[in-house]
């Protein structure tokens, strides 16, 4: 048992080492709006990748559907078709829901990936 108290106290105490060396020990503050405009073409650049790669999901999803509907017709057995049809209305369902996601994603814009990141940056104030 105490081993076991050992053990974990060591895995806490290594974890907490490991994680404190990955934080930055100066960080730097970017220049006023320099740092927000990249960041939003990041973010941008991010909303494109993901949009084209659930595209690329869907599309696969569609296509194993497709497969399954076909299969349904060769099956003769009635519980068998019964699970195949409600599987096939369960996928319907899932690819159809995925497909109204993505039409939100693309209409929304990279803005519904996090709050104030919708539009161009605001513009910084300058103190008076």
């Amino acid at each position: 048992m105490k081993c076991h108290g050992l053990v974990l106290v060591v895995m806490f105490s290594l974890t907490s080492l490991a994680w404190v060396q990955e934080a930055p020990s100066s960080p730097q503050a970017p220049a006023p709006g320099v740092g927000r405009s990249q960041h939003h073409q990041e973010m941008m650049q991010m909303h494109k990748e993901e949009v084209a790669a659930m595209k690329a999901d869907v599309e696969k999803m569609k296509s194993s559907l497709a497969e399954m509907k076909a299969n349904i017709l060769t099956i003769k057995e009635p519980n068998e078709l019964a699970r195949w049809r409600n599987n096939v209305d369960m996928w319907e369902t899932l690819v159809g829901h995925m497909d109204r996601m993505l039409e939100h994603m693309e209409s929304m814009g990279p803005g519904m990936m996090g709050p104030g990141m919708a539009g161009p940056p605001p513009a910084e104030k300058k103190p008076e």
